[in-house]
């Protein structure tokens, strides 16, 4: 029985979709004018990880995760850039598409963009003015009439005057309340823009969000997820125009994983601990950075260090080592640890007991390499299908175990010559020479594994 930790209550609810054996969820995505930060991988693994469980409990799951291509950060890079908006977003969208795949995420089932649906934005926001809940400024940009929604604040159970009191509010003379945002806005020189009734302009960033949304999944699904910093204003604000729209209850259940720090403080660019997607897989095997998302669970906050990245990568190498030069069954009867790792995945999609369940299962699994090969291949076969359920065990183990560090330093070309050598020495009795290179290789993180079968290798 699945249970989901829904933001609106509070509390973990029993999962029931609006239409049995099928489920609609809709995660906000990047806005697309530069390339993808570890926080942005945090929310791509972790959606990636709920959708894959969520097939697996047998639903027919369409997923949409946005992409937002106009904005003002957009617009401000490409003209840094001296680019057109739309060349700078084609370019970081490829960017992002290259970096999921290299963090083993799938493809979302849908990925709208929002000057996909100037139209429906357009229409949207006529229907907010008919009944009331939206006019146009003084200055031409429409806004929405935050007071006649009754339940603003909702899902983060505060109410408007609450969230108000205290905060810094800039005198704006074309809105009526301090809480209304801008729907639409007025197109500045130069700027891209699309007609509306309101003159030319584009949308607001939230407006876009219940467009597509709505449009894809309809006026009422079962799942809405997003980062953490996403929970106010936009999914509050997402809220409050999209049940005024259509009359109908939004989303049931509201979804949003943590955030991540880097060495316990906020990650910030003036902070000099900003790190890409691409600055990171420069150094580490991305399934390192993926076992590092899935080892806390999705709402949990992640500290990112090079000491969390190596430890996650001697987990990694753990569960790799036991399928190094293990068969692995064609069919296998599921054990205890199969109903295990779906009961801890299906408690809100609880990935560290899910993990540790994996480690059980390698132990049983060194222990029977021995004494019952053919237990020990259908154990290998068990830990791989649940792994790839998060997303994991799916490179040889080899090459895994000698590339989950990068380094500047020999190559595997190289190192063979060495390994080679070794293995002529000892032939040879040329004892010193062997524990030389051993210790030559290990100077520069290469640890040898002597077996039966030959030498391997992995890099420290």
């Amino acid at each position: 029985m699945l249970k989901i930790y829904n933001t609106l209550s509070g509390k973990k609810e029993i999962f029931k979709p609006i239409e049995e054996g099928k489920v609609g969820m809709y995660v906000c995505g990047n806005t697309v004018y530069d390339f993808c930060h570890i926080g942005h991988a945090r929310a791509m693994i972790s959606f990636d990880v709920i959708s894959r469980f969520i097939r697996h409990l047998g639903y027919e799951l369409n997923y949409v995760r946005n992409i937002t291509d106009v904005d003002d950060k957009i617009i401000k890079r490409a003209e840094e850039n001296n680019e057109s908006t739309q060349a700078l977003t084609e370019r970081m969208i490829a960017a992002q598409r290259e970096d999921e795949l290299r963090l083993g995420n799938k493809m979302p089932d849908r990925e709208p963009k929002a000057t996909e649906f100037m139209q429906e934005i357009i229409d949207m926001v006529q229907t907010l003015i008919d009944k009331g809940f939206a006019y146009q400024g003084s200055s031409g940009d429409v806004y929405y009439r935050a007071t006649a929604f009754k339940e603003y604040g909702k899902l983060n159970n505060r109410k408007l005057e609450d969230m108000l009191a205290g905060a810094r509010i800039d005198v704006e003379t074309a809105k009526e309340h301090p809480a209304d945002f801008v729907l639409w806005k007025q197109a500045k020189g130069g700027e891209v823009a699309w007609p509306s009734p309101w003159g030319l302009g584009r949308p607001g960033w939230h407006i876009e969000c219940s467009a597509m949304s709505t449009n894809c999944l309809g006026s009422h699904f079962d799942i809405h997820g997003g980062g953490p910093d996403l929970k106010f204003p936009h999914h509050e604000n997402e809220i409050a125009q999209s049940e005024a729209a259509t009359g109908k209850e939004y989303v049931n259940y509201w979804m949003h994983c943590g955030a991540v720090r880097v060495n316990n403080e906020k990650m910030s660019k003036s902070l000099g601990n900003f790190f890409t997607v691409r600055d990171v897989l420069e150094k580490y095997n991305a399934e390192v950075i993926r076992y590092l998302m899935v080892s806390s669970q999705y709402r949990s906050p992640i500290d990112y260090s090079d000491q969390s990245l190596n430890e996650a990568k001697v987990g990694l190498e753990r569960l790799y080592t036991a399928l190094r030069q293990q068969s692995v069954a064609k069919s296998y009867q599921a054990t205890a640890y199969t109903q295990r790792f779906e009961e801890a995945m299906s408690d809100d999609f609880n990935t560290p007991v899910a993990v540790s369940v994996l480690f059980e299962l390698v132990r049983e699994l060194n222990k029977a390499k021995t004494d019952a090969p053919a237990k020990a291949e259908a154990l290998a076969a068990e830990l791989k299908d649940l792994a790839a359920l998060l997303g994991l065990l799916n490179q040889e183990p080899e090459f895994f175990l000698q590339n989950s560090t990068l380094s500047d330093g020999l190559d595997e070309k190289a190192i063979q010559v060495l390994i080679d050598e070794r293995t002529q020495a000892r032939k040879d009795k040329n004892f010193a020479r062997s524990d030389e290179i051993r210790d030559e290789l290990a100077a520069q993180g290469i640890e040898l594994l002597d077996s039966r079968e030959g030498t391997t290798w992995t890099r420290n």
